[in-house]
């Protein structure tokens, strides 16, 4: 045959005889010429290889590389797609990550302000008061039953909205003041609005009260108006309020709210409606009223003191302005001294001994701490005076256990 096929995808031809040893000679058809680089792939087809026996072959060798060009130039779609779809998927995922993180940081900043709003100090107190105060109609501990524990926890909540209330009015109230006195403060450093305090102070009355008439108590549901009455009375700017300006008003204010009602209504509450007991004024009941009265007198004055510079821009005469922080500083430590004094001395007639050395080493110690505390105080660096005034809370807080062993 003339032409032979292989299993190489090649062919052979008879060829001129003279075709000299080794020669090749590559083929190309007038098309292929004329169509020049066109066409150049359909050249390299073939191939003439000339013999001294008479043959010459035409090679394919390059059908293996023209498949490869056609799978590169035609690459199926289905990578495609999916590729697009997980792109797709990609950036809603990491939309949603910068939208869940950017909530989380609201909410965070959000949660920081209220916190720092509602001054937790003073929910210390409230909660380490009524518990104390709960405790004083015990008389064994038969009483220590599980529902006598729910219902002494019950009024915490609402006292504490009710507080919430109390500062947020007195924070609104002094936004000027404030700018002065405490610059960190999240009304006047913006990190919570006039209006969300608003909010904060109208939901928290409401649910306070709300949650007050729900315990059937008389004691505490007067207790929560009262509260409610004197915070308004002593911050708004309004014609026969805005008591803090008075230093008697203010001390009227805060003896009665943070004194007397942290203790005399939760007391009533148990002995009469939890306990079912007629209602005694006990000697531990009447010494918690009294040493609650001054401790909320001399916090009163010394919250005032920090106060000054912005107090006097604003025309408002608090015991500080009208005195000096000195004398005022002074008078405060000499009333707690006194009560310390007295205390130590009402355990000495104290019928039972664990009491006596107790009510008696124990306001000697706590006397002699505040008066070496007090001599550090340096009244011209803010930092100083307000530790000094948190030291008064953790006093207040103490004394509240220490009134159980005064027999």
């Amino acid at each position: 045959m003339l032409l032979q096929m292989n299993l190489c995808s090649s062919f052979s031809l008879k060829y001129h005889p003279l075709q000299q040893n080794g020669t090749v000679k590559t083929f190309q058809s007038p098309l292929t010429q004329i169509y020049g680089l066109a066409n150049r792939r359909e050249s390299n087809k073939y191939s003439v290889k000339g013999s001294t026996q008479s043959s010459f072959c035409l090679t394919n060798n390059k059908i293996g590389n023209n498949e490869d060009m056609m799978n590169r130039y035609h690459k199926p779609l289905k990578s495609t797609v999916p590729r697009a779809l997980q792109d797709d998927s990609a950036t809603k995922s990491q939309n949603e990550n910068i939208v869940w993180t950017n909530f989380l940081d609201f909410l965070t900043k959000k949660l920081d302000a209220f916190y720092r709003l509602s001054r937790p100090y003073a929910w210390t107190s409230i909660i380490v008061g009524i518990l104390s105060s709960s405790l004083l109609p015990i008389q064994s501990l038969a009483d220590l039953t599980p529902t006598f524990l729910i219902e002494v926890l019950k009024p915490i909540v609402p006292t504490i909205m009710m507080n919430i209330f109390v500062v947020a009015i007195n924070q609104l109230s002094d936004i000027a003041i404030d700018k002065v006195n405490k610059p960190n403060l999240p009304l006047v450093s913006g990190d919570i609005s006039i209006g969300e305090a608003i909010a904060i102070a109208v939901i928290s009355t409401l649910t306070s009260l709300a949650m007050g008439v729900m315990l059937r108590s008389p004691p505490l549901v007067i207790a929560l108006i009262l509260r409610c009455i004197l915070g308004a009375a002593y911050s708004i700017d309004l014609p026969l309020l805005r008591w803090k300006a008075s230093p008697l008003m203010a001390a009227v204010a805060i003896v009665i709210g943070n004194g007397i009602n942290n203790v005399l209504p939760y007391f009533l509450h148990v002995q009469k409606y939890v306990l079912g007991r007629p209602v005694v004024f006990t000697k531990p009941l009447l010494f918690a009223v009294a040493f609650s009265a001054i401790f909320s007198i001399v916090l009163s004055f010394l919250k005032d003191i920090p106060d000054v510079e912005g107090d006097k821009k604003s025309g408002i005469r608090t015991l500080p302005v009208i005195l000096g922080k000195e004398r005022v500083l002074s008078m405060s430590t000499g009333i707690l001294l006194m009560a310390y004094a007295s205390a130590a001395l009402a355990g000495v007639f104290s019928p039972i001994l664990l009491c006596k050395l107790v009510t008696m080493i124990g306001h000697s110690v706590l006397g002699f701490i505040l008066w070496s505390k007090a001599q550090t105080v340096d009244l011209s660096n803010a930092k100083s005076t307000y530790s000094f005034f948190i030291f008064i809370f953790q006093l207040y807080y103490t004394e509240f256990f220490l009134m159980h062993f005064v027999r």
